[in-house]
């Protein structure tokens, strides 16, 4: 019943091959380095308003556009118990003023083709330079009048939690709180997170005092691009923006965070995760525009800045841990940070580990080639050429030389700078920057399966375990079973089967025909399920009304058709693998099919706690499922399926039972495993003894 065994094949498949392409390596030798380009940046002019606000114009007359970013360079501050203020706000602000709804003001902005976006670090709107006034009319509205209404607060606040609940099933976005709580700590601003608490203790007051204490002009920019004069520019900016009341801004100090004093590993459980997130990261003072930025830059391209990064050549090219390793390196005015990272296989995350150090211990102990540094400044010169075909650039440019204080030509002799690095430059950098001595070592991963072959990398010998923000708790790599052991796994797979019909009920189904829809990446999917007589069953999954995907088992034969691939008949074995699909209550068949039932403990399930069965089928394939204590009901299942990228953990969650014919049903199905986000699926229809034909299954 809903067992989704095609669509999850179907989506995995459909990902994986997504994510083969765009990290196809399709050039596996470096290519030659060409000639550094010849670089031309744009000029800026740079001047203030009486109240202190500073205008970037950057005229750029080839089309009749413009752009502006109001950009308020709010102070490092911590947020503490209501983390998560500042982003809030930031959206809040174009959610209303005094005279404006959210409507009427996106209404305005779709009436002359503009687009605005608001966030907790000021404005920015773009539109025809004929409609410049009406843009900086509505730019300065929402500064001076905006009203922050609590029905679109409300809103706001649903929508964060609902982000924040999903990153919870994202190991990449576990391990990237995990990262920035450890390199900063809690103490700096940097390592503060917003979590279901945080954000549920906001109010509206906080969200208007974020904006009246930092959105002043003494620490705020307009810059201005595209279709317009200096002299015009600084006209409007004094129109639109010279009422704008000066305030001083408190600023704070904060320590700097340090790196550990010998490395420390840190383990946060993913249960059954067949793939671990690793990275290893530490904090570090690097600042904008200082001399060793250029030269690290380049020895973080050989590092691990691409696919001719060294990180990736050994750990995907030679080793085929990964599908990719890379690592970066962050200036920033208060903190900046190393990482380098890489999603490996269960049985290889030690060894991925080990792979790394070494390339960590290398490129300080060795000189680069003069093919991987005359590389790395091609691609270095390269982006940088690129970058300069967007005017917006030159205005980023001239920000980074104000707020930052460089020299006004840092930019026009950045590839006089590149080309000067040599590989000594290289090494004096990668043992001043790189020390891979003191690392923090966060893995995102399944502990009992990996944890005991990581103790060898913590200083002290033992496994850190911390929750999905970092925070440290005690070890519970086992689950308890001590208690648990005298339970009967067929009682609670019993107590299943009665919760939802009763065995009678259940074993006068005939045919059950389900119809089911969801939405990925905005597409809307139609997938249909039917089965009958515990021997035939169709299956099939339509993207925007094209079947991207249809199988078919006629109790004998099989078919399976899936988009840009051959149609396959399938007999003998290979059709009989089928068969499991045609069960309409597969739990009722586990007597009969020499399936061996092991319990093991209890689980909490989405605020439920649950008994885990686990079921192992004649064939010898493992998967989990798990009841409902007080319910009985099925909330979930796990199990490891086979794709060609290798083996990815497969969780279904059930919910929102309805009674369809007597019989109870899941409305709801969310799939996680293999895709960047779970992919929910609404059960619309549910058919019960319907008379499906047996023309329904005909395999030609």
């Amino acid at each position: 019943m809903l067992r989704f065994i095609s669509l999850g094949i179907t989506l995995l498949a459909l990902s994986f091959s997504i994510g083969a392409l765009a990290q196809d390596d399709f050039r596996k030798t470096a290519p030659s380095p060409g000639s550094a380009p010849k670089i031309e940046i744009g000029q800026y002019d740079l001047s203030s308003l009486r109240n202190g606000l500073k205008v970037i114009v950057v005229e750029n007359h080839k089309l009749p556009r413009i752009s502006f970013q109001l950009f308020v360079d709010v102070p490092l501050h911590k947020e503490n118990e209501k983390a998560g203020v500042a982003s809030l706000a930031g959206q809040l602000l174009a959610t209303g003023t005094k005279s404006k709804t959210k409507a009427q003001i996106d209404e305005t902005v779709d009436f002359i083709g503009a687009s605005l976006n608001t966030s907790g670090n000021g404005i920015t709107a773009s539109s025809l330079s004929k409609h410049a006034d009406a843009v900086l009319a509505l730019m300065a509205e929402i500064l001076f009048t905006a009203n922050f209404p609590k029905d679109e607060f409300d809103k706001l606040v649903k929508q964060t939690l609902s982000g924040l609940a999903s990153r919870k099933d994202n190991p990449d976005a576990i391990s990237g709180e995990i990262t920035s709580r450890l390199r900063y700590g809690k103490a700096h601003p940097f390592g503060e997170s917003s979590s279901e608490a945080s954000v549920g203790k906001i109010v509206v007051q906080d969200c208007i005092d974020y904006k009246n204490t930092y959105f002043k002009p003494g620490n705020a920019y307009l810059i201005v691009v595209g279709d317009i004069s200096r002299s015009d520019a600084l006209a409007k900016a004094e129109k639109y923006f010279g009422a704008w009341k000066k305030g001083a801004v408190k600023k704070q100090s904060f320590p700097d965070p340090t790196p550990p004093i010998a490395t420390e590993l840190y383990l946060y459980d993913k249960k059954d995760a067949v793939q671990s997130v690793v990275a290893l990261t530490y904090p570090l003072n690097l600042e904008p525009g200082t001399l060793d930025v250029t030269p690290v830059s380049v020895m973080n391209q050989i590092l691990g800045g691409g696919s001719s990064g060294r990180l990736f050549k050994n750990l995907r090219e030679d080793k085929g841990y990964t599908y990719g390793a890379y690592s970066s390196i962050s200036p920033n005015e208060h903190i900046g940070y190393f990482n380098a990272s890489a999603n490996v296989r269960n049985v290889v995350t030690d060894s991925a580990i080990s792979e790394m150090f070494a390339e960590l211990r290398t490129i300080r102990e060795t000189a680069v080639s003069d093919a991987e540094l005359a590389a790395a400044k091609a691609e270095l010169s390269g982006r940088f050429g690129r970058s300069l075909e967007q005017p917006a650039t030159v205005a980023g440019f001239a920000l980074n030389i104000v707020r930052f204080g460089l020299p006004a030509d840092y930019y026009n002799t950045y590839i006089q700078r590149l080309s000067a690095v040599d590989a000594q430059t290289i090494q004096a950098v990668a043992k001043k920057y790189i020390q891979p001595d003191q690392v923090f070592i966060s893995v995102v991963g399944n502990a009992p399966a990996i944890a005991t072959s990581l103790t060898r990398f913590d200083r002290e010998g033992k496994v850190r375990t911390v929750d999905s923000y970092g925070n440290l708790m005690q070890p519970k790599l086992k689950m308890e079973t001590t208690s648990q052991a005298t339970e009967d796994p067929s009682s609670i797979v019993n107590k299943y089967l009665e919760a939802i019909g009763g065995i009678g009920a259940l074993a006068a189904v005939k045919d059950v025909s389900i119809e089911m829809s969801a939405t990925i990446q905005g597409m809307q999917l139609a997938m249909k399920n039917i089965q009958k007589d515990n021997m035939q069953f169709l299956s099939s999954v339509k993207m925007n009304g094209m079947t991207i995907s249809e199988q078919i088992f006629d109790g004998v034969r099989g078919k399976v058709t899936a988009m840009g691939q051959p149609e396959k008949l399938l007999e003998g074995p290979d059709a009989s693998k089928l068969k499991e699909q045609a069960l309409i209550f597969p739990e009722m068949a586990f007597a009969q099919a020499g399936t061996k039932l092991e319990y093991a403990g209890k689980e909490e399930i989405n605020g439920e706690s649950c008994h885990r069965i686990n079921v192992t089928d004649a064939a010898g394939k493992v998967k989990s499922l798990f009841f409902g204590v007080e319910s009985g009901l099925k909330m979930m299942s796990k199990e490891v399926e086979s794709t060609p990228q290798g083996e990815v953990a497969i969780i279904r969650e059930y919910a929102e039972y309805k009674a369809v014919s007597g019989i109870l049903f899941p409305h709801r199905i969310v799939l996680k495993g293999g895709m960047p986000v779970p992919l929910t699926a609404e059960v619309s229809s549910v058919t019960v003894n319907g008379g499906v034909p047996l023309d329904t299954f005909k395999v030609n």
